[in-house]
């Protein structure tokens, strides 16, 4: 079979990761990858443009992983990321594609967890450290973190980091870089400011821009025409009307994120907020749910969810209209992935036709408007998440791994065995481990673990 550009063996790379590339399922490049793998491995620094979910993470990964030593224990890449959760899911990816190469030490570093432990980690010796800027910067200044042998520095989401005031940071950061390494920024959008962090950090870039697809075929936008006091209740009858298993709705405001819940959850739809002022453990918590199915609905600013990539997404609900065109793509764009059909469901007052304006410029495509009097509820029942999330305490600290926790519930010990059906995902953080269970089983399956053992220990054990 002959090479396209496309495939991953038209690219110098060990015949190792190829064949770990195959195994993972990555066989053909998306078209970021295709743009800016030959550059990056090339050497070259890179201004890469694309959004969230277009496979940009393993773009920069296979470019660091190629030219780093692992008998060499210093810390060779710096991963800079906007949020805890994109560090967190940025060095799971990395590594699954260092899964090739001898024993690659990955490093996160952020807020929200003690400085104690992550200081151990680095002493213990690190060879890619993803993090972001502010706990970063921690670790520099009290001399546990050095860059001084850093040859590849990743600025992911930059555009995100920017809005959440983190330039000073960067800054920083960056002074504190080999002034020969190579820079690789990426980014949704390309505001003010990247063009100022790149004329000031990178040198002689290769500019790639791989364009949002405006309107997939796959997802199917909807306009409805509301009056500002009509908001919350018509998001409510769009969800009882259309019945999406997993919806992320869209605010512009912390305060609308939690108006909205409040009146999400009094008729009876089972929903969470996510914004920028939540403490990490409360953060953690909602994330979890949702990504596990037991949250139908996420209400977030778009701040808060970027970087989140949950899959099986089936609606997404702009509660109010972005004044940006290019975010409301990124936003209707999480639905309606890997070829699923999706729902675009958003909300206009007649101020706002102005933005709907811009939008369909952007889109190239007019908008299709429905009647409130369309929506009807499919069903007198409660909307709520198939799933339940357990939360045990104990986590990669204690060595917990999936399988202790899948065999503690599938095995007699305690109580009933559940099958493998009736357990969902499970997410292991630093100090404690989540997992979903079937809205049936919940308590009896919680009332099983506290009474049984995982990893041949007593743990405690509670229904987020």
């Amino acid at each position: 079979m002959t090479d396209t550009p496309t495939d991953f063996s038209a690219l110098p790379l060990a015949e190792a990761t190829l064949a770990n590339l195959a195994q993972l399922g990555y066989h053909q490049m998306t078209p970021i990858q295709a743009a800016s793998l030959p550059a990056a491995l090339a050497g070259q620094d890179l201004i890469a443009q694309a959004q969230t979910g277009s496979g940009k993470t393993a773009a920069f990964a296979l470019a660091l992983l190629a030219k780093l030593n692992p008998r060499w224990f210093a810390v060779q890449a710096l991963v800079l990321c906007p949020t805890r959760e994109l560090a967190d899911q940025v060095s799971a990816e990395i590594r699954r594609l260092a899964r090739a190469q001898d024993n690659v030490k990955v490093v996160t570093l952020c807020g929200g967890v003690p400085l104690r432990g992550q200081r151990a980690s680095l002493e213990n010796g690190a060879h890619i450290v993803v993090g972001t800027p502010g706990r970063v910067m921690d670790h520099l200044e009290r001399g546990s973190l050095s860059l001084a042998d850093m040859g590849t520095l990743v600025l992911d989401e930059a555009d995100r980091m920017l809005d959440m005031g983190f330039m000073d940071d960067i800054r920083t950061v960056v002074r504190q870089c080999p002034p020969t390494r190579q820079t690789l920024l990426f980014s949704a959008t390309y505001p003010d400011g990247i063009a100022k962090l790149a004329q000031d950090f990178l040198r002689e870039p290769v500019r790639i821009e791989v364009k949002a697809q405006a309107a997939q075929v796959t997802i199917e936008q909807r306009f409805y025409e509301i009056t500002r006091p009509q908001r919350l209740e018509v998001v409510a009858k769009l969800l009882l009307h259309f019945r999406p298993a997993s919806t992320l709705a869209f605010c512009n405001t912390k305060q609308q994120c939690k108006d909205l819940v409040d009146y999400l959850q009094q008729q009876g739809i089972g929903a969470l907020a996510l914004y920028g002022e939540l403490e990490q453990r409360e953060r953690d918590q909602v994330l979890a749910q949702f990504a596990n199915r037991s949250c139908a609905v996420l209400v977030a600013t778009d701040v808060a969810s970027r970087g989140l990539d949950i899959d099986q997404l089936e609606a997404v609900i702009n509660v109010d209209i972005t004044p940006d065109p290019e975010v409301h793509v990124h936003r209707v764009g999480r639905t309606g992935r890997a070829g699923a059909s999706g729902l675009a469901l958003s909300l206009a007052t007649l101020n706002d036709m102005g933005r709907v304006g811009a939008i369909e410029v952007y889109q190239k495509m007019s908008s299709i408007w429905y009647g409130l009097d369309t929506l009807t509820p499919a069903s007198t029942a409660p909307l709520l998440a198939p799933m339940v999330t357990l939360q045990i305490l104990g986590g990669r600290k204690e060595k917990i791994r999936a399988g202790d926790v899948l065999g503690a519930l599938t095995n007699t010990e305690g109580g009933p065995a559940y099958t493998r059906e009736q357990i969902g995902k499970i997410q292991i953080t630093e100090f404690c481990t989540f997992v979903a269970v079937e809205r049936s089983v919940a308590h009896a399956a919680c009332a099983k673990l506290n009474a049984g053992r995982v990893k041949g220990k007593s743990v405690k054990v509670r229904i987020v």
